[in-house]
Formats: C-alpha cells, structure tokens, sequence
C-alpha cells in the first residue's frame, strides 16, 4: 500500500507542476495586482503558441506603470514571433516617453527587427556617443603628409534608424572629409596652426545625410607630421627618369653594335668577292695568251704599273719606305 501511496503523491505533483507551467497562476496575480488585465485562459494559451507568458506579462507591466496605454498583448506576442526583442522595445517606449522622443510602438518594432538595438538608440540620443577615428594620412599641397585623428559626436537618429547607414558610414566620411580640407591646404603649416579648420570643412559637407545618425561636432584630436611624399615622389620620378634614359642608351648602343657588325660582315663579303675577281686574273690573261690578245710587252707594262701603284702605297703609309724592285 505505500508504494500506492508513492505512486499518488509523485502523480500529484507531476499535475501540479504542469498546471502551473500552462496555467502560471503566480505570473497572473502579479498582473493583477499591478493592475494588467489578463487572463489565465490567454496565459495558457500563450504556453500552446509557445510564447513565454514572463516575457509578455512583464513587458505589460513595465509599460502600464510607465504610463503607456498603446502596449498591447496581441502586438507584443506578434513581435515576439517575429523574431524581436520585447524587452528591449520597452525597455526603449519607457525611455523614450521619459525623454519626450517621439517614438511609438511600430517604429520601435520596425528598428528591433531591422537588426538594431533600439534601447541602445534612444540612449544615444538621450546622451551622444563619440566616436575616434583611426588615423588618417593626407598630404598638402607642399608635398608634407599629415596624419589626423578626429573625435567625432554623433546622436541617434530615430527617424533614420531604419535604412540609415552605420557609424562605418561616418567614419569612412569623416576621413574623407579631412583628406579633402589637408589636400586644399596650401601648406601643412596651415593645417598646423589652425586645426579647427578641418572640423569647419568637415562639417560644412553635411556628411551625417543619409544615415542614421546625426553629427554634433568634429574635434581634431592630435595631428602628426609624416614623410615628405612630395620629394619621395620627385626622387621616384628621377630615378625613372633615369632608368629610361639609360634604356635608351642601352638600345642606341645595341643598335649601333649591330649596324657595325652588319658593316663588317658587308665588307668581309665584298674583300671576299674582290678576291675572287683577283683569283680569275691569272686565268684571264692566261687565256689573252693564248689567243694572242696580249704579248710580252703589255704583260711587262702591267706588272710596271703594280709596282709604282706598290711604290706609291708605301711612301704614302706613315714611315713607309719605297720598296726597291727590278721588274724585268
């Protein structure tokens, strides 16, 4: 019979714990008593759609004692399907009506679900946030690089939350905005005594439209001097300069390399081709022998005229001597 007993006693409690797991009894008391309307049909009905009654419940709670009439239980549970944060869009209203920004429900919602924090932005706006940017390196007219580093305060947009670009937006502007005012200066010098400078022409651009947030103030927090890029670059340019110059002279060199040797093996085939015709002297008068075209005297009269031609070429060298020959 005890372990009957047993049996009821774990029955009982297994009953009591389901009971009030789908009907949070508890939970519904603290809505009445907080003064929420709600009913422990719709508590548990709640656990069949599987939406946690705590979560509802209580951000009924805040908001009714925060003095918003428009939260309702039927769009804090679509809300809740959806895929948002429920506390946070409360959490948000309550600040908000606190602050007297207008923001209502659907906007609320509208930012959760677009993937922003929206208590996180109605903070924002209560209190600026202020970004630093990373270095920006730009150079003036004079050749002189200067890196920047900006403060920037930004306040939350609310009408701009959804569809507004992020604070990669600003950043990747701001430093636009400087490379912009230090590339139109003169001198770095310039930029040097007057830093506000940059923060007027970086305002002045209006560089927060289109985003979610709105610019209060640019602060040039510390500039830096970098390297003379004006004078690398002339160095780059000579250095070309020169590399060019001399690959041009390489190839003038190189040309005038092969027309010599073209000259060369030119003349090579013409002292080629003149001893050739020297070679078939002997044959032709060989020939005007025998065919009775040339006798003795002319051969002798010939063999004269190489030597005074012989002559002629040696006394015409320097410390040339006439050679001494008897042509008989």
């Amino acid at each position: 019979m005890e372990w009957i007993s047993t049996l009821i006693i774990v029955l009982i409690v297994i009953l009591a714990v389901m009971f009030f797991y789908y009907i949070p009894f508890f939970l519904w008391l603290s809505a009445k008593v907080s003064g929420v309307s709600i009913s422990l049909i719709q508590l548990f009905l709640m656990r069949i759609r599987k939406v946690p009654p705590s979560v509802i419940v209580n951000a009924m709670i805040e908001g009714h004692k925060a003095g918003l009439k428009t939260l309702t239980r039927d769009d804090l549970e679509a809300h809740y399907l959806a895929g948002g944060h429920v506390e946070k869009v409360v959490h948000a209203l309550v600040s908000a009506s606190k602050a007297n920004i207008d923001l209502t429900f659907q906007m609320a919602t509208a930012i959760d679900l677009a993937g922003r924090d929206v208590f996180q932005a109605v903070q924002m706006s209560v209190n600026p946030k202020v970004i630093d940017t990373p270095p920006v390196a730009a150079v003036a007219i004079n050749g002189i690089q200067l890196i920047a580093r900006a403060r920037v305060t930004v306040r939350a947009n609310i009408r701009q939350l959804v569809g507004g670009a992020g604070e990669e937006t600003i950043l990747a502007r701001v430093g636009e905005g400087i490379v912009t005012a230090i590339g139109s200066a003169e001198s770095h010098k310039n930029v040097l005594e007057n830093p506000d400078s940059i923060s007027k022409v970086v305002l002045k651009k209006g560089l927060d439209a289109g985003t979610a947030f709105e610019i209060l103030s640019i602060d040039i927090a510390d500039i830096d001097v970098g390297k003379n890029i004006g004078a690398e670059l002339q160095m780059d340019q000579a250095n070309a300069d020169k590399n060019i110059a001399q690959a041009k002279a390489e190839e003038r060199r190189a040309m005038a390399v092969a027309l010599e040797q073209e000259m060369k093996a030119k003349a090579q085939e013409a002292r080629a081709k003149v001893i050739e015709a020297e070679a078939e002297i002997p044959k032709a008068m060989a020939e005007a022998f025998r065919s009775g075209n040339m006798g003795i005297m002319d051969y002798q009269r010939i063999k004269n005229i190489e030597s005074d031609t012989n002559m002629r070429d040696a006394i015409a060298k320097p410390g040339g001597k006439p050679s001494q020959k008897n042509d008989q």
